[in-house]
């Protein structure tokens, strides 16, 4: 297969892709409502613990092409922007866990294991899906990569504390009870390693070695442009197999469901037009705005769903709650892929031609 037709049969897949999306979803809450025991029965067959093994194939599939795109080399140039780095510090670690926070207040106060639930997915900084987001809106890899490094590092180390903050100790300033949490550093670091670490290390060194064995121009050219709609297949997939893991809840309690979605939305879009002006107003270029953008806007559904799930249950309101994390995340962010695009023409001024 030629270069030209993976790349019209990509654009495809990209020109449509909101609508494969879309189905995947459909898909997903069908096979969850229609056929309960089966799903079920397959996904505990197919667990590890918290970990749920064709989630975990899926996700590390996705992230495998854009890390092996990643200019390893470089990434020293990300470590080195500290204005970037303190901008996402504050953005991830202070910004983002208030808002959440704020949100499950207002909107699910009636609600505690929902609000404990909506916490716990604010208090998870993305480390996964944000490299696919970046991906299509045409981020910065490295920064994207370097930034994603930088969070998981930090969510290894102050995870449980916040938890414990946010969880045990805010609500009670509001009149609320806390709830206990127990999470150590120990499980967060593998599920940072599951879902961060292999698909980074595959990355690195099939981007080492196909260099050194082959060359720079046949890696970009030829090996990239293959590996490429991989990303997008096996996002399909973990969406089929995300949605069908509550279909039947989804189907049955539809108002929970929009009572858990509105904050989350509101969530998303706030997060991400603040983060976006934010890196514009520092002088980032677009690129590098919009991985700004997406790192703060998304979350790392898979460590909120694994701790709610360790602590709470698996058949827990709170669980309930960071499932739906997910369901609401994919389709606003491929919707906010497009409002990137949109801020990119309104923003930045298109690349002047180079003169000879």
């Amino acid at each position: 297969m030629t270069t030209t037709s993976i790349t019209k049969r990509l654009s495809f897949l990209d020109r449509y892709l909101t609508l494969w999306i879309f189905l995947a979803m459909a898909i997903g809450v069908s096979l969850g409502f229609l056929f309960p025991s089966a799903v079920k029965n397959f996904n505990t067959s197919f667990s590890v613990g918290t970990t749920n093994i064709p989630i975990a194939i899926g996700l590390i599939l996705m992230m495998y092409p854009p890390l092996a795109k990643v200019k390893y080399d470089e990434l020293g140039d990300v470590f080195r922007n500290w204005k970037v780095l303190g901008l996402s510090l504050l953005q991830n670690w202070v910004i983002g866990p208030i808002l959440m926070f704020a949100l499950a207040i207002i909107f699910l106060r009636g609600y505690p294991e929902y609000m404990a639930g909506l916490i716990l997915i604010g208090l998870a900084r993305c480390i996964a899906m944000v490299i696919v987001w970046n991906e299509l809106a045409k981020g910065d890899t490295e920064y994207a990569a370097g930034l994603v490094a930088f969070n998981s590092v930090f969510q290894v180390l102050f995870y449980s504390v916040y938890a414990y903050i946010f969880i045990t100790v805010l609500p009670t300033w509001f009149g609320m009870q806390g709830a206990i949490v127990t999470i150590t550093i120990g499980e967060i670091a593998k599920s940072v390693f599951i879902y961060l670490g292999i698909p980074f290390l595959a990355g690195f060194f099939t981007r080492l070695i196909l260099i050194r064995v082959k060359s720079k121009e046949w890696y970009h050219r030829r090996f990239i442009p293959k590996i490429s709609p991989l990303t997008l297949i096996a996002l399909l997939f973990t969406i089929v197999v995300m949605f069908s893991l509550k279909g039947e809840y989804i189907v049955q309690l539809p108002m929970d469901v929009l009572r858990i979605a509105v904050p989350l939305l509101i969530y998303f879009v706030v997060m991400f037009l603040v983060s976006f002006l934010m890196g514009k107003a520092v002088g980032a270029d677009y690129s590098k705005t919009a991985t700004l953008s997406f790192t703060a806007a998304s979350n790392n559904f898979e460590l909120a769903i694994a701790v709610a799930v360790a602590v709470f249950g698996i058949s827990s309101g709170q669980a309930f709650a960071a499932v739906i994390g997910p369901l609401v995340e994919v389709p606003v962010m491929i919707g906010l892929v497009n409002v990137a695009f949109w801020l990119q023409r309104r923003l930045y001024s298109p690349p002047q031609p180079t003169t000879a």
